[in-house]
């Protein structure tokens, strides 16, 4: 079965729990965009990403991308798939309409992209990085390059890239090697290689707009001697521009996306931003491609989860223990839907994918406080919210889609592990999730290293105030959650004290510090969908899996950080020196 959107579920979570509605009409921008106009745009976004962007999925995989003398080939209908995405208005949802956008709020966007996602991963590739280039070229491009490219990028006419990586530097971009020669005219000649470009060739627009981290002359070493510079793929003139695709990459998944290795031989290219600014300049695309990668995550589990449940609710095997299930009938078998183990499995990630949907959701609407409220306070606090919250979403979110898509895979036995279905795919194309815009480990260090510890937790403690403001203390579910943001934030204290002893620690334990984070704000999410939905039984049902089979993780994450501390604690207390005798 092909993916389908459920608007129905996406609106109860913005009206109902996060009150989205209410929220945008207090931004200026959106005054207009109430809640029926929001409504039509989900129905005829889940509608075009059904019938045109799901049905060619599995063609896409199966023959992925070809190359050939420099040049990369689409699978079939991809093409005709993304002109009809730009026909329909989508690229721009968000961008302003003075660039040729609709103005729509940031969180529609996220919506679209998370159910593009779902629908067709390989595809979504092309037009994912519009939102950061757009943003990234808007805020520090010139007059002159917002003028010749912004439109172009905004409407998806022309398609965009981040170029970051080399062979050689991975992660490290202080390693970055690609030189940037300025030339009399203001133009720059860029030369160098980089790997692993998705989109870096394709057939889809008649140009490419290559972002890329290079060096200017007498730079300094390490990040901070990176500067940004445009390279289109054709010049101004329409000539083409000295910029090579030298191969595509043989994926484990994602087949119907290039990843490409690129060479930039002399390009003509110009600076976007301050020299030496580059990280700053591309830092306002990599936070928006990082939130869409949780999308990607939670859209992908999504995908997954509705492929079992479909197969659950039709497949019959023995009989399952405890009452008769009314499914049963005159059948010899029940369905495997009505077996204790899968539906923990279905549950489980359902808890999943509708907690994780309530807090990226909120994120995206804090993208739009952050840009539009009247209140320099409040667009602090969203700002804030943004910072701490989009390293979590992209770890745990991209961690759940490859994992919860292999227990989805489980429910098919062992026709989950041919292609006849599906699912295997998702597994596969899931897995790089966890790799791209920094590996999981890089968000995890990024959060508790760079963002909880410099100010002793106090950012993350009025984040973790904020949620605890929104509960009713007398139901139970809420009071529980209340004592679990504060834990949270007194973990944030014990490991700021532990750091001065053994400044390591925080990396060690920065992972399981993020799953804490996660999941004390899963359980803040589904403390809110259970006030919203009294008497609804299927949420009441995934609620209760959700504190049966995912909120132990708390208390064992929670304990791995405790105990690391204490560790520290006691070493200290018992190194010469500290004063306390063996």
């Amino acid at each position: 079965m092909d993916y389908q959107p459920r608007p129905d579920d996406v609106r109860f979570l913005l009206n109902a729990v996060l009150d989205a509605p209410a929220r945008l009409a207090a931004l200026a921008p959106f005054a207009e965009v109430d809640e029926a106009l929001q409504s039509q745009v989900l129905e005829e976004a889940g509608r075009f990403v059904g019938e045109v962007v799901a049905p060619i999925n599995r063609a896409g995989d199966e023959a992925g991308c070809s190359f050939s003398n420099g040049e990369v080939t689409s699978p079939p209908g991809f093409r005709e798939a993304y002109q009809a995405f730009v026909d329909g208005g989508w690229p721009a949802l968000s961008a302003a309409p003075e660039d040729g956008g609709q103005g729509l709020p940031a969180v529609l966007e996220a919506v679209l992209y998370e159910w593009l996602a779902a629908a067709n991963h390989g595809l979504t590739m092309a037009p994912g990085l519009l939102h950061g280039a757009y943003a990234c070229l808007k805020h520090h491009g010139s007059d002159e390059l917002k003028q010749r490219y912004l439109q172009k990028i905004a409407t998806g006419e022309w398609l965009a890239t981040m170029c970051l990586t080399e062979a050689h530097a991975g992660s490290d971009l202080g390693q970055v090697r690609t030189r940037a020669v300025p030339q009399a005219d203001g133009s720059l000649r860029v030369s160098g290689s980089k790997i692993f470009i998705s989109g870096g060739e394709h057939d889809l627009t008649p140009n490419i707009v290559h972002l890329v981290l290079c060096r200017l002359p007498d730079a300094p070493a390490g990040p901070k001697g990176l500067s940004l510079a445009l390279v289109p793929r054709l010049l101004p003139d329409g000539t083409r521009n000295a910029v090579h695709c030298e191969r595509i990459e043989e994926k484990m998944g994602l087949h119907g996306s290039p990843t490409c290795s690129m060479r930039f031989d002399d390009a003509t290219g110009w600076l976007v931003g301050e020299p030496g600014r580059g990280l700053a300049a591309m830092f306002v695309m990599m936070n928006s491609a990082r939130l869409h990668v949780a999308l990607q995550g939670i859209g992908l589990l999504d995908a997954a989860w509705q492929k079992a449940d479909a197969y659950a609710a039709e497949r019959r095997q023995m009989r399952a223990p405890g009452p008769v299930p009314a499914s049963r009938g005159g059948e010899s078998a029940d369905l495997i839907a009505e077996h204790p183990a899968v539906r923990r499995i279905l549950d489980t990630q359902r808890a999943w994918i509708d907690g994780a949907r309530t807090i990226a959701y909120r994120s995206a609407l804090m993208l739009d406080v952050a840009a539009h409220d009247a209140d320099p306070k409040a667009r602090e606090r969203a700002q804030r919210w943004c910072s701490l919250v989009t390293p979590v979403l992209k770890a745990a979110c991209t961690h759940q889609a490859f994992h919860g898509a292999s227990e989805c895979l489980q429910v098919f036995g062992g026709h989950g592990y041919v292609r006849e279905w599906g699912i295997e795919q998702i597994v596969r194309d899931s897995r790089v999730t966890m790799i791209y815009e920094g590996t999981n480990e890089i968000q995890a260090i990024d959060l508790l290293v760079r963002k909880v510890l410099p100010d002793g937790g106090a950012a993350m403690s009025a984040v973790l105030l904020e949620l605890r403001d929104t509960l009713d203390a007398s139901r139970e579910a809420d009071a529980d959650v209340q004592r679990r943001l504060a834990q949270l934030r007194y973990l944030g204290t014990t490991v700021a004290m532990a750091a001065h002893a053994n400044p390591v620690l925080p990396y060690e334990v920065a992972d399981d510090y993020l799953r804490v984070t996660m999941l004390t704000m899963m359980a803040w999410a589904w403390a809110r969908i259970e006030a919203a939905s009294p008497g609804d039984a299927e949420k009441a049902r995934v609620a209760a899996a959700f504190r049966r089979w995912v909120l132990p993780e708390f208390e064992m994450r929670m304990g791995i950080v405790k105990k690391a501390c204490e560790t520290v604690a006691l070493t200290h207390a018992a190194a010469p020196g500290s004063g306390v005798s063996n």
